[in-house]
């Protein structure tokens, strides 16, 4: 038992007064927090303020200096400025992601007839892919790697898109408010692993080219920018760097999303390997190759500067010849096919400049690298220089160590008077004075001086661009027939570009059959590699023959995926071998239906008029994807037997046929286009619908403007709703922008699919097995959705099950999503193992 405690009486007053004053003292007690919340939010506000106006004037000097910066990142950078000639650089869409229950995208004629050629953008130029900017690209919330071969590009978009944001020329999202910062790859010192500030390298870099009165105020400026999450950071050369310095880059900026999560970063790849990037939410979009209308575009304005600033200076009155910028146009605008904006700019440029030394890629790299190379350094040193460079895989070298490499060419350096010869020589004559020569620079400041050679931070160089290394490394390995040493490298852009230019110099059998012995399923990547020597190769060349034969085994056999056999069109399309029209108007008889397509979309990317009768006969196919692919290939020929006879699809085929006609004419500007806008005018019904789904697919203001205009004035509806339909495609956000995928324990339909399996999600996992179980659903919709999040998780078990859908699977939309999903996990650096041959 306790004992009794009395309870002492309550007085009724004190207990309803303090019970009072507790209440009173409670409502206080939440106003006071809430005016300290909204002083403290008051406060943070007028320090943000603050700090913005602080640095306003230094935020603007910063942008005007990326703009200057920009604006001189391009190969003729010393003729004009980047925006005088710009082509605006396009990406090719990926494809589109749909969750399980959402309507699927609008299809159109390359919905099923293309695949998805990321490392192989030139059929994907040709025949009208979907594009996108950059700035929509980056409008859905990820962050970019641009991918492309050397030459394509990439410099140039990076410093575009810094313009753009720099100049405040982005009207929605968040890059309207952003500050860029465009830097190389080459000005981040990353050596030192334990810096205090993860932000130092990069301060250091933008210090390099800021104002001087700007320098006290850069660090906290760059604090800001980082930790406001307004940065933009814009990073130029990491395709070009070995596989270990990629990994120490990709590193850094991983703690650097880390840390300041809210910053955009779009960087540089090459298509074959980017690793560690797509682990960190990277997405992987190709720039596309350039149009020929894209070409005319550029010879243009090539040509409109070049007669209103080059012309007029002095230099230029007494050793250029006054020609007609449109003749000599005319003359440019022929066999340019598949020419990357490099070699197209140093054609244009040797042909307006006059020391062009023929019509081919190497003659144009060969007539600007006489431009750049000082006249009293010998050749045999620029080309040890990139020699080494490349075989020690120091594509960014020290100065130092490029001194010694390049020493025995040195001039020798003049022995220094002695005391004795100085005090007599010193003696001068009354009202003359002694002059001592100063000493010749060295090479390797004759090369900077000259644009060769580009100096960065930390007495570190580089040359002006990887296809000038790998064209010097490989004419050097020629000479010294040292070809081999190139085997053991793991692969990077500079081995592949010295690779290239040895087999057009040199002997590079031994090289080129090692690849092919290599060579094996799934990607068949060392076969693709030595494919990109064909076209610079001599005819002759012993090797040549093997490779363009194992391409034609690879492109005609059934069961692979389309898009591994589309890249051996590709590859035959960009040889210039004159076997490849002649192969594939072969292969148009095939048996295979998929082989059948393959070779109609080689006949039309080479432009074969030999092929226009047997295309002709394709349009009466059972298949209406060879239609489809008949179709474009007609167009792109582009002759007048071909257009007829895609113009009579369109006025006597089938409606499947002439809706495939319509789109495929979208392809053509010039008659294409008039023959569109006819259409939607003609009697026929068919003819008018049909040329409605074809102006859907023209990118033209006055095409919106035609379809809103059928939409409200055409007298059936059949032909109104198509209008409609199309108008409402043009109005939507564009299906392919990639955005970030949510954690698969916050994803509706992997939730849901989880639950009929019996099993749940915790959050943070990645829930491998689950999506494993997804690729094996009888809807097509899960498993497409799974295959994203399994690029993350590359096991050997995901890697088999991806085998399985690639070899096994009858869908053929499942079956190439799983072959891109493959791709993406090889250019993450996994190794991915050989399939079994039961998998195959």
């Amino acid at each position: 038992m306790f004992p009794y405690i009395p309870i002492p009486p309550i007085e009724p007053f004190s207990f309803w007064v303090g019970f009072l004053a507790g209440i009173l003292l409670v409502w206080l007690f939440g106003k006071i927090k809430v005016l300290l919340s909204q002083t403290t939010a008051h406060w943070r506000e007028q320090q943000e303020a603050a700090q913005m106006r602080r640095s306003s004037s230094l935020e603007e000097h910063h942008r005007q200096n990326i703009i200057r910066l920009a604006q001189g990142m391009h190969l003729a950078a010393p003729l004009f400025a980047l925006d005088e000639i710009l082509v605006p650089p396009r990406l090719l869409a990926p494809p589109a992601y749909t969750l399980p229950g959402e309507p699927p995208p609008p299809e159109d004629i390359l919905t099923h007839s293309l695949p998805y050629l990321p490392a192989w953008p030139e059929l994907a130029s040709t025949y009208q892919a979907p594009t996108l900017t950059l700035t929509e690209a980056l409008s859905g919330g990820v962050n970019l790697a641009l991918a492309g071969q050397p030459g394509s590009g990439k410099t140039v978009a990076l410093a575009c898109l810094a313009s753009q944001i720099a100049r405040g020329e982005i009207e929605a999202g968040e890059l309207q408010r952003a500050i860029p910062f465009l830097l190389h790859v080459a000005d981040l010192h990353l050596a030192a692993g334990n810096q205090d500030n993860l932000l130092t390298p990069i301060i250091n870099a933008t210090a390099e080219h800021a104002p001087l009165l700007d320098l006290p105020r850069l660090p906290a400026f760059i604090q800001y920018a980082f930790a406001s999450g307004r940065a933009c950071l814009l990073l130029d050369g990491l395709d070009e760097l070995p596989q270990a310095e990629v990994v120490r880059v990709t590193e850094f900026l991983g703690n650097l999303l880390k840390t300041y999560p809210g910053i955009r970063i779009v960087t540089t790849v090459c298509p074959e390997y980017a690793d560690g990037l797509l682990a960190l939410g990277f997405k992987v979009l190709t720039l596309l190759s350039w149009t020929q209308e894209d070409q005319r575009q550029f010879l243009h304005r090539w040509g409109d500067v070049w007669t209103r600033f080059i012309t007029r200076e002095a230099w230029a009155q007494s050793e250029l010849e006054d020609i007609d910028p449109i003749l000599l146009n005319a003359w440019l605008d022929n066999d340019n096919a598949y020419l990357t904006p490099l070699e197209m700019t140093l054609k244009t440029w040797g042909a307006y400049a006059g020391d062009a030394l023929g019509p081919s890629a190497l003659d144009g790299i060969e007539s600007h690298l006489r431009r750049l190379a000082p006249v009293d350094v010998p050749v045999a040193a620029l080309e040890t220089l990139a020699m080494q460079a490349v075989l020690t895989l120091q594509p960014i070298f020290d100065s130092h160590a490029a001194r010694e490499w390049v020493r025995s060419f040195e001039p020798p350096e003049e022995k220094p008077p002695s005391p004795e010869e100085t005090q007599e020589e010193g003696v001068s004559q009354k009202g003359k004075s002694a002059s001592i020569a100063p000493p010749s620079p060295g090479l390797l400041p004759k090369m900077a001086e000259s644009g060769l050679l580009v100096k960065h931070l930390n007495n570190r160089m580089r040359f002006c661009h990887i296809i000038i290394e790998g064209y010097l490394a490989g004419h050097a390995l020629a000479i010294y027939e040292a070809g081999e040493r190139l085997k053991g490298q793991p692969f990077w852009s500079g081995q592949a570009q010295t690779m290239r230019f040895l087999a057009a110099k040199g002997d590079a059998s031994a090289l080129i059959e090692s690849l092919l012995a290599e060579s094996g399923p799934p990607l068949e990547q060392p076969l693709l590699l030595a494919a990109r020597c064909l076209r610079d190769a001599p005819r002759q060349a012993a090797w040549r023959g093997k490779v363009m034969s194992a391409l034609a085994v690879l492109l005609q056999t059934d069961g692979l995926p389309l898009g591994l056999r589309a890249q051996t069109v590709a590859a035959l399309v960009l040889s210039r071998d004159p076997g490849a029209p002649i192969l594939f108007r072969q292969l148009l008889q095939s048996p295979s239906a998929e082989t059948v397509r393959l070779a109609a979309l080689g006949s039309g990317a080479l432009r074969d008029q030999k092929a226009v009768e047997s295309l002709k006969a394709l349009l009466g196919s059972n298949d209406f994807y060879i239609r489809r692919a008949a179709c474009l290939a007609l167009v792109a020929i582009g002759s007048t037997p071909a257009l007829e006879a895609v113009a009579a699809s369109l006025l006597n085929g089938d409606e499947d046929l002439r809706r495939a006609a319509a789109e495929a004419l979208a392809n053509d500007p010039q008659e294409g286009y008039a023959a569109l806008q006819d259409g939607v005018t003609l009697a026929d019904i068919l003819v008018r619908r049909a040329s409605v789904y074809g102006l859907g697919r023209v990118p033209e203001a006055w095409a919106l403007e035609t379809l809103e205009k059928v939409q409200v004035e055409d007298d059936q509806w059949i032909v109104r709703n198509a209008a409609t339909e199309m108008v409402e495609i043009r109005s939507r956000p564009k299906p392919y922008i990639p955005r970030p995928l949510t954690p698969p324990s916050e994803t509706p339909w992997l939730l849901a699919f989880a639950g009929t399996q019996g099993m749940g999600i915790s959050p943070g996992s990645p829930a491998t097995e689950v999506l494993q179980m997804a690729l094996e659903s009888e809807n097509v919709d899960e498993c497409l959705a799974a295959l994203p999040y399994l690029v993350q998780t590359p096991s050997e078990g995901v890697i088999r099950s991806l085998y399985n859908l690639m070899y096994h699977i009858n869908e053929a939309e499942v079956r190439e999503a799983a072959f891109q999903t493959i791709w993406e996990i090889a250019i993450s650096g996994v190794r991915l193992p050989p399939p079994h041959p039961e998998e195959i």
